[in-house]
């Protein structure tokens, strides 16, 4: 079994990174520090290890902020290998508490701290403690990022995109970003045909994100950015729609040519098995016949209930097909949902409902039922 997460900031990597700023101040008292950092971390989640290491960094650090952010700097090893984060694994963690020094005690040193976090996101990310900033000087934080749009490191670029996301995991609201979200919307254009996939990638995030609370504004973003479209950005725009197609957002539909209601009826839907162990899965099969005199463009999606722990249910969406359905004809579909236990969600016995979403329409396929054993 893998170890949890939060096992990464291990009293051994307390130690590492002591010595790491030892190296670059000598009168860092690093047996202090690691004793501090590391008093009842085994009862801590990740974030509060994060949040334990940095507050005894600030206790052992210089006390005057800029002076501390010094040694922080000089302390940081080389930046990201690649022009990609996948692979890295959790070896970047290690700045987390970094990250966290700044956005908790830097917001009053303004400059230093942007170009802390500039060095930081380049071998970490600095998109959680850019939301203090944005919070506390949203104009002042805004014209740095527009400069940072053309920086030459894709990481730096991407922390344009991914640090104002309005809803960005891991991350606390910030009421600048949910009001005015039309405010970022130059920064993405001058991102979204950027070289670096990386950065595309969070773009898409970021517009995704803005479609569950102003829909009108992602359609009309993606639509104006389908222009005339490179394969490269149509394949972000279809990304950033992702969860408005889910949702059967008609204007997201019909930018990915599945506007239309769709004339089918559905038939031989199978659950396999209809009664499934927690740590099983059940195969949904089900047919689309057409009513229509011409080919219909489909895009084909499961809505599954899934029962949460006090008996409601919460709906979450899988895709399954884009399909051709030729005039009067009938195509088999399928999707096998894991009933494993996951870490985000953690299957419980009851009856889950099935629909299928057929150009946004919803239609009952029946249920299955979830036991535990």
């Amino acid at each position: 079994m893998a170890e949890p997460l939060k096992d990464f900031f291990s009293p051994a990597l307390v130690r590492d990174l002591g010595a790491t700023l030892a190296r670059v101040h000598p009168a860092f008292p690093v047996r202090a520090f690691v004793r501090d950092a590391t008093r009842g971390l085994e009862a801590l989640g990740l974030l509060d290890r994060a949040h334990r290491i940095s507050a005894s960094m600030a206790k052992h650090l210089p006390p005057r902020y800029e002076d501390a952010l010094a040694v922080l700097l000089a302390s940081l090893g080389p930046e990201h290998a690649t022009d990609e984060l996948l692979g890295a694994g959790m070896a970047p963690f290690f700045y987390l508490p970094h990250v966290l020094f700044v956005a908790e005690r830097g917001t009053d040193a303004f400059e230093p701290s942007m170009h802390a976090q500039r060095e930081l996101t380049k071998r970490f990310t600095a998109e959680f403690s850019l939301r203090a900033f944005l919070e506390r000087h949203p104009e002042r934080t805004l014209a740095v990022l527009a400069e940072w749009a053309s920086d030459p490191s894709p990481h730096v670029r991407r922390l344009v995109s991914e640090g104002t996301r309005p809803r960005l995991p891991w991350a606390k609201r910030v009421r600048f970003l949910d009001e005015h979200p039309e405010r970022l919307t130059p920064l993405l254009e001058r991102l979204k045909d950027d070289p670096a996939p990386l950065v595309r990638r969070s773009v898409a995030n970021h517009l995704n994100d803005l479609g569950k609370s102003r829909p009108e504004l992602l359609v009309a973003l993606a639509s104006r950015w389908l222009e005339g479209a490179s394969p490269e950005r149509r394949a972000l725009v279809e990304h950033a729609l992702r969860s408005a197609v889910k949702r059967g957002v008609p204007g997201a539909l019909a930018l990915l040519g599945h506007g239309e209601p769709a004339k089918v009826d559905v038939a031989s839907v199978r659950f396999e098995p209809p009664r499934v162990a927690i740590g099983g899965a059940v195969k949904v099969s089900f047919e689309l016949v057409s009513r229509a005199a011409r080919a219909q463009e489909l895009l084909v999606d499961l809505s599954v209930g899934f029962v949460k722990a006090r008996g409601a249910t919460r709906a979450k969406v899988f895709k399954v097909a884009r399909v051709r359905l030729p005039p009067r004809g009938r195509v088999a579909l399928s999707k096998t949902l894991s009933l494993a236990v996951h870490t985000t969600r953690v299957p419980r016995p009851g009856t889950h409902t099935v629909d299928a979403l057929v150009n946004g329409a919803r239609v009952a396929l029946g249920a299955f039922e979830v036991v535990t054993s």
